[in-house]
């Protein structure tokens, strides 16, 4: 019984089905693609709050083919390469 509950942490890194691999890994597609950011600007009682946020990967930076990131990320959480290419992917935009 005690090998059992040592090993559940472990079953939890395992594969994950293609389809669940393909969908998260979109985001680090995308981020390959170019860098995400947000800018907020608001007034409340303390005063104008201006802030921001830029998410920039090392792939975009490298200069990595978004579809072979997508296809590596999904290879290494699968195991298996993608059903979908990146391109046919819903929320795709090219």
């Amino acid at each position: 019984m005690r090998r059992i509950a040592l090993l559940l942490p472990l079953a939890a890194c395992g594969p994950v089905p293609v389809a669940q691999a393909e969908r998260s890994c979109m985001e680090d597609a995308r981020l390959a693609q170019a860098p995400r950011g947000e800018i907020s600007i608001g007034v409340g009682s303390g005063g104008p709050h201006v802030g921001g946020r830029i998410d920039i990967s090392s792939d975009f930076i490298l200069g990595r083919d978004p579809s072979e990131v997508f296809n590596r990320c999904v290879l290494r959480r699968s195991g298996q390469l993608p059903v979908t290419p990146y391109t046919q992917q819903p929320g795709y935009r090219g």
